[in-house]
């Protein structure tokens, strides 16, 4: 499970995310996502932007269009979230980004680590560097 600071929750920040974020895509997953630092005229009036472009906030979207069976839905979800944990831990993703899982139908017939090798691709395509 995603650190409570790193999970992406508030309702202004997925509209700034869909609104100015960039989409890459795979096979069974796209990835949103949105570079803080480039988007500072877009920050929230009241926050502070020094602590605000610093942050890495993560969210998951399983829809009914992947399959109508919440158990289905949810293990997939469990299975995004632990991949996407493991590279937050590793340091593969660093600060600074809002990211947005979203899977696609075809996710219910992969295994974990197929899962986990498609959201190490998409972190790449997208240009999302970590520590090195």
């Amino acid at each position: 499970m995603l650190q409570t600071t790193n999970r992406l929750a508030k309702i202004r920040d997925f509209n700034l995310l869909l609104k100015h974020g960039r989409s890459v895509s795979g096979s069974f997953l796209s990835l949103r996502s949105l570079k803080l630092p480039t988007a500072q005229k877009y920050f929230p009036p009241k926050e502070n932007p020094a602590t605000f472009q610093t942050q890495l906030k993560i969210a998951f979207a399983v829809g009914l269009k992947v399959s109508k069976s919440a158990v289905k839905r949810n293990r997939a979800r469990r299975q995004l979230r632990e991949a996407v944990r493991l590279m937050v831990k590793d340091g593969l993703i660093g600060h600074g980004w809002y990211l947005l899982f979203v899977a696609k139908p075809d996710i219910l017939n992969r295994d974990y680590a197929t899962i986990a090798e498609e959201c190490g691709q998409l972190v790449k395509k997208a240009g999302i560097t970590g520590r090195q």
